[in-house]
């Protein structure tokens, strides 16, 4: 012991066992397809503004749900022993808009212009860098009687693996579009995802304080059931806007009954041969006393 500080404390990270960490993959999962299926509506918009409207919904789906609140699940699971873990609110919130920006801004990188390499590389770069500035804040988010130290090497391993797994994100939600690559994708980001945070994780160790003190902050319980609500409501929301959409069958129908509806009337055919000149004596044809027209009324040929 020195500097008033106890020995290295116990980390469990999976206090609850396999359900904290499957809730977390099921949620990356899920926020990932209905991420990746937002982005797909940004290059097959018709204006700007839909444009923006889908950029919104993907980063929220993809920051707010598969990274954010996958990381908050998995924290559900973190147990320090000799100290209990309280959250400051602030820097939580903070935290979440981090990951939502960070996201949205390389979904508007990408999904501008024409897709190059240097875009993706561009996007997931910064994508990358601040998914892990996410998970560091929501980590300095932490209150608990101790201090928090990284190993180096494992958190550039983490910002490594977050630029390598934002990267492919970005690249997959421009290039995929059929519904079982998008499920297929989701799958392997949510290994991602998940790989980052726990890869994070293990870099980390406590120093337990040698005085115990009162920890300020939010306990667990009360940031739980604010934090699946909003997840419920923008699950719901997205799947909303999903379905009310209009999908390209749509459009292409809509765009073919358009072309129905301002096709000019067919041409009139032309009128039969009428050598002995009947249609021009039809108006007189029915009265009485008219004598019925004969080859002898025809005038020669010249």
């Amino acid at each position: 012991m020195s500097g008033g500080k106890a020995a290295v404390a116990e980390i469990n990270h999976f206090e609850y066992g396999w359900i904290t960490p499957a809730l977390s993959y099921a949620l990356s999962v899920l926020g990932s397809f209905l991420g990746l299926v937002c982005a797909g509506r940004i290059r097959t918009a018709t204006s700007s503004g839909q444009s923006v409207w889908w950029g919104l919904l993907a980063a929220w789906a993809i920051g707010g749900t598969a990274i954010w609140a996958m990381h908050f699940m998995a924290m559900l699971g973190f147990a320090v022993t000799g100290t209990r873990i309280r959250y400051d609110v602030p820097l939580t919130a903070a935290s979440t808009v981090i990951a939502v920006t960070a996201v949205g801004i390389g979904l508007a990188i990408v999904g501008t212009g024409r897709l190059g390499a240097a875009k993706v590389l561009g996007g997931g770069l910064f994508t990358g860098i601040g998914v892990a500035a996410m998970h560091y804040t929501g980590m300095a988010a932490m209150r608990l009687n101790g201090d928090l130290d990284y190993d180096g090497a494992r958190v550039a391993l983490s910002v490594v693996i977050a630029v390598v797994a934002a990267t492919v994100a970005l690249w997959l939600a421009m290039t995929v579009r059929r519904g079982l690559a998008i499920a297929g994708s989701a799958l392997v980001m949510g290994v991602a995802v998940n790989g980052m945070h726990f890869t994070g994780m293990s870099a980390l160790s406590v120093h337990l304080h040698g005085q115990r003190g009162e920890v300020n902050g939010a306990g667990v319980s009360t940031l739980l059931v604010p934090i699946v609500l909003a997840v419920i409501f923008v699950v719901v929301g997205l799947v909303y806007a999903l379905l009310a959409a209009p999908t390209d069958d749509d459009r292409a129908a809509a765009a073919y009954l358009d072309a129905r509806q301002v096709t000019p009337p067919a041409a009139a055919p032309e009128p039969a041969p009428d050598p002995v000149g009947l249609r021009s004596r039809s108006a007189t044809l029915g009265r009485p006393g008219t004598p019925f027209p004969s080859r002898r009324d025809v005038p020669p040929p010249r």
